[in-house]
């Protein structure tokens, strides 16, 4: 692999779309473990990879909804 795969490192590090493609793997593992990287193409910023944000979204329950949901006769 390459040198650009340091633990933690402090800023994103920046990759080329060559390297990226063929490391593809240990650097989706890196980023999944907090790590950001920009790949670059000639030099130039084309995507940046960092991890999601949380989702705040609650749980759906089930039966949640019993007895709250009235279904027309005619349906």
């Amino acid at each position: 692999m390459s040198e650009h795969l340091s633990d933690n490192a402090p800023s994103p590090q920046k990759i080329g779309v060559r390297e990226f493609r063929g490391n593809l793997t240990a650097y989706l593992r890196q980023v999944r473990q907090g790590g950001k990287i920009l790949v670059t193409s000639h030099d130039l910023v084309v995507a940046e990879l960092r991890p999601s944000a949380p989702s705040y979204r609650s749980r759906r329950k089930p039966g949640a909804l019993r007895g709250r949901i009235r279904m027309s006769e005619r349906f």
